[in-house]
């Protein structure tokens, strides 16, 4: 499980890396608020380890704007700052649990390990896998084989319903209905438009095609377009 560190005093920062790499996490730190995103970003961690008081962004304004981009990530507030109202401020900001400094380092473990089981449990059950395709319902992004594929609005519409029942074929009209909300369509042909762009991105690059079309009748996330095994 990955980890990322924001904190800014070398020794504490030094002391939860080696011990957080002993007990076989992938860790990364930062110790500069500024940059913190932008590592946080690229990383994509399942926990955030992050201090309150930061140099350049303090660490309630950087969970907000990490909460703002996006960011799934478990957050865990440590600071020395540890009344009452300190920790409902960090808590509302966007963190998931708040531990006050000094700590002990089994207390910082086994709150981790908390998150990362909650976390665990809600991504599995915002996850939809079909062959190589995963999409996450939760940060609405769609990968096949890893490699992450960027839809419009539209065209994640059109997937999620036809991830909705693998190998059903829907009529166009179907698809018109619940991604459009209309029983006619106006241009025409827009069902068809947008099944091309999403076949183009989705199954153009890859050998198994997983978009059918059924002429006359509609279009099927088919399981029999899957590799063999």
């Amino acid at each position: 499980m990955s980890i990322v560190i924001i904190e800014d005093d070398v020794r504490v920062s030094s002391f939860l890396e080696r011990g957080l790499r002993s007990e076989g996490f992938l860790v990364q730190t930062c110790a500069d608020g500024k940059d913190a995103v932008d590592l946080v970003l690229q990383v994509q961690p399942a926990v955030i380890i992050l201090d309150r008081m930061l140099p350049n962004v303090d660490g309630i304004a950087l969970c907000t704007l990490m909460r703002a981009k996006g960011v799934l990530a478990k957050i865990l507030i440590l600071s020395a700052l540890n009344e009452v109202q300190d920790r409902v401020l960090g808590l509302n900001s966007g963190a998931d649990d708040y531990l006050g400094k000094p700590f002990a380092f089994e207390e910082l473990l086994a709150r981790i390990q908390v998150l990362s089981k909650r976390d665990l449990s809600s991504h599995v059950d915002n996850i939809i896998n079909f062959g190589e395709l995963e999409y996450d319902k939760s940060s609405l992004q769609v990968r096949r084989a890893g490699k992450v594929i960027k839809l419009t609005a539209k065209e994640l519409q059109v997937l999620e319903f036809l991830l909705s029942q693998p190998g059903k074929v829907f009529s166009r009209e179907r698809i018109l209905a619940n991604v459009w909300g209309m029983n006619t369509d106006p241009l025409t042909n827009v069902v068809d438009v947008y099944v091309r762009r999403l076949r183009r991105k989705i199954d153009d690059d890859f050998n198994a095609k997983y978009i059918q079309t059924f002429r006359g009748i509609g279009y099927s996330l088919s399981a029999d377009a899957l590799p063999a095994s």
